[in-house]
């Protein structure tokens, strides 16, 4: 099975983030085994701002195994309508629009979602499988 994976997981692990990195780590490479890892262009451009050089990001992609897919319209459309419930309902947060289209993705495509941020992805996209703490 395909899963997609959160650009907070990735964090982890090139980080070595003392929290989290163990955990990722296992969930990325169990993940591995039931089929193909993606990532889109929102976690490509969100884990790019870790790097100097495309190459190396690039490079690092390519040696965890990871596919970048374009986020189709549907998805960009449910995103769309994701984010403008969460706005009516007073959502004021800053820098949430990425988790929308990362969240619409996985749910268009019926694939689960690694991550660990869970809250936002249960509420608005209720039938996305998530892989979480």
């Amino acid at each position: 099975m395909t899963t997609l994976v959160d650009t907070n997981v990735l964090l982890d692990i090139v980080t070595d983030d003392p929290a989290w990195a163990d955990w990722s780590i296992l969930q990325l490479e169990s993940a591995s085994i039931s089929g193909p890892l993606l990532i889109n262009d929102v976690v490509y451009a969100e884990w790019s701002i870790g790097y100097d050089q495309i190459e190396i990001l690039d490079d690092t992609i390519s040696k965890m195994g990871l596919l970048v897919e374009r986020i189709p319209t549907s998805a960009l459309f449910l995103a769309g309508k994701a984010f403008r419930s969460y706005r009516s309902k007073a959502g004021t947060k800053v820098g949430v629009l990425p988790d929308f289209f990362i969240g619409a993705h996985a749910a268009v495509l019926d694939i689960p979602l690694l991550t660990r941020d869970v809250k936002r992805y249960r509420h608005y996209f209720p039938t996305l499988s998530l892989i979480c703490p």
